[in-house]
């Protein structure tokens, strides 16, 4: 990696919570004695990004990831640690700066709702005080790469779902930031609309060598975008590598997927390797990933098979048990 533009060391974000006992007597206490204990939301995380990467930030509901980005962007201050992106201390909030990120949370708007989007991008140009010339081109190819130039004109109120978030994005990129903070950007779409979604994100990511971090409850977010994935649980990195690494370290074994031409006893699947499910003309079965090419062979040899199909296994399983191996370790 060339050196590296976003650098995180050793961040910890505490938050001091009011501990109350249950009940009146419990409010009464707390009026005179109050009780405190420190929530970790981010907990001694560190890692380096360089420029033009797009990586996936993914772990459970109150993992640190929201908290992680709001840090990157200068929205939150961090209890301690390091943080540098772009040179520069994010907290710091030097116009500089702020000129070359943008954060984009799915379930925040910042469009004028009873406006039109155009609008909303015109007040971001003189926010970011962007020149008219650069400001039509990058508006230009942002509509192009999304779609949208039919909807501009209509209120922000009047879109779709989908539509609401094309816009937001083009707000977010009108001054062209070097670095997109994404955080559940395809939350609620349709799968159609995510799709779209991830191709705008991908291509965008090759057109401008942005760096992006992307948080995403959607696996397939992650599985089509990043090649690296930093996995976060209560506050604490459990891996941060290639997420085909993780795929090898984590999922031991492939599905092969039958379609059979006549039904067959199950027992007999089990002599192949795990039966995961069976419904004819339909089998899924789990063997060890050193077995796969024996297993093949042996179901065109011995079953009635129609179809046969080796696939990975979901990589939801595998991040689950990536929680589920670091659970066991602590």
């Amino acid at each position: 990696m060339e050196e590296p533009i976003i650098k995180v060391g050793d961040l910890k974000k505490y938050y001091k919570v009011h501990q109350k006992e249950p009940g009146l007597i419990g409010s009464v206490k707390s009026l005179f004695s109050r009780k405190y204990y420190d929530v970790k939301a981010v907990d001694g995380v560190s890692f380096e990004i360089g420029e033009g990467e797009l990586v996936g930030f993914i772990g459970p509901n109150g993992a640190g990831k929201t908290t992680t980005l709001k840090v990157l962007s200068g929205l939150l201050y961090p209890t301690s640690g390091k943080v540098q992106v772009l040179d520069f201390t994010p907290w710091e909030r030097k116009t500089a700066f702020q000129k070359q990120f943008s954060l984009v949370m799915g379930q925040k708007n910042q469009l004028w709702w009873d406006l039109p989007a155009m609008e909303s991008f015109i007040l971001n140009k003189e926010i970011y005080e962007v020149p008219d010339d650069q400001y039509k081109k990058t508006l230009d190819e942002l509509v192009e790469l999304l779609e949208v130039e039919d909807i501009l004109k209509i209120q922000v109120r009047k879109l779709s779902l989908g539509q609401r978030m094309k816009m937001e994005l083009i707000a977010a990129l009108i001054h062209s930031p070097k670095i997109l903070f994404l955080d559940e950007p395809t939350i609620g779409l349709d799968v159609v609309m995510q799709k779209k979604m991830r191709d705008f994100i991908r291509e965008y990511n090759k057109r401008f060598n942005a760096t992006i971090i992307l948080t995403s409850h959607y696996m397939d977010d992650v599985k089509e975008l990043c090649e690296r994935v930093i996995i976060i649980d209560h506050g604490k990195i459990l891996f941060d590598g290639k997420l085909e690494a993780i795929i090898k370290k984590f999922a031991d074994h492939k599905l092969l997927t039958v379609i059979l031409e006549r039904e067959v006893d199950a027992e007999k699947f089990r002599e192949i390797g795990k039966l995961e499910s069976y419904e004819f003309p339909r089998a899924v079965i789990s063997v060890k990933r050193s077995k796969v090419s024996e297993a093949a062979a042996k179901l065109l040899k011995d079953f009635p098979v129609d179809d046969l199909n080796i696939e990975e296994a979901q990589i939801e399983d595998i991040i689950r048990e990536v929680f589920t191996a670091e659970n066991v370790k602590s």
